[in-house]
């Protein structure tokens, strides 16, 4: 078997798996709920409405990276896990210092604290699981 043809090493192992699980929880909440508030109320808060939007697709993204696996989706997962984290402290801290810009909660205002402050922990956790990945990788060739 070329190196071409071999199976991607899977990132979803151990904590991995518990990763995935929280990403897809973290989907299914902030696509249903920007898909529910742009169709119904959009003039009122677009731009948090909008973003809510953009955090349910980069954590699509993210999660189907950490599905697939390879050196390649590695690579992708951790540029969009440290996006992720930009955009959550971004936001966060907009939503802190300028609450009027906001009329409505995103799914990253106030750091996630309305999600428990998953979406901090989140990709913090994602990049630790994933250099921890890395560095075992690494080991074994």
């Amino acid at each position: 078997m070329t190196a071409v043809e071999e199976k991607p090493t899977r990132l979803i192992s151990g904590p991995g798996m518990l990763l995935v699980w929280f990403y897809g929880v973290m989907v299914v909440g902030a696509v249903s709920r920007s898909a529910y508030q742009i169709a119904t109320d959009f003039q009122r808060a677009p731009l948090a409405y909008s973003l809510s939007a953009v955090a349910g697709l980069v954590y699509g993204f993210i999660t189907y990276t950490l599905v697939r696996g390879g050196e390649t989706a590695r690579r992708a997962a951790r540029v969009c896990c440290a996006a992720e984290l930009v955009g959550v402290l971004v936001v966060g801290t907009w939503t802190l210092v300028e609450p009027s810009a906001f009329p409505d909660a995103t799914v990253w205002s106030d750091y996630g604290m309305g999600y428990i402050f998953i979406p901090v922990l989140l990709p913090l956790s994602a990049l630790y699981w994933l250099r921890k990945v890395e560095a075992r990788q690494r080991a074994a060739a």
